[in-house]
């Protein structure tokens, strides 16, 4: 069964620091950390051998929505993270002043 973003349940778990959801082989997570009202996502984990990019996309684009409600300044610190915002330059308003991508 395909995940779309709109079914998509993400769990913000705040004692483990990062942003979950429930996919068919396991869990996917996004590591985050705060430091004033930024908030670095550190890291993508994925079940073994998951390749799924179209879901860890609507992963992304639901804490994206979360990050805008918050009003908090995005620090992509992952790679993939990264990446993700230069494919989707809507979201390069999240980032603080003077940081490029």
């Amino acid at each position: 069964m395909e995940q779309t973003i709109e079914s998509m349940e993400i769990k913000d778990n705040t004692f483990a620091r990062q942003f979950e959801t429930i996919v068919p082989e396991g869990m996917l997570t996004v590591e985050y950390s705060f430091q004033e009202k930024k908030i670095f996502l550190t890291k993508i984990n994925t079940p073994e051998g998951y390749e799924n990019q179209a879901v860890i996309d609507a992963l992304l684009k639901n804490i994206m929505e979360v990050i805008i409600e918050k009003k908090f300044k995005l620090m992509p610190i992952s790679p993939k993270i990264a990446l993700f915002i230069k494919k989707n330059p809507k979201y390069k308003e999240l980032l603080p002043p003077g940081i490029r991508i």
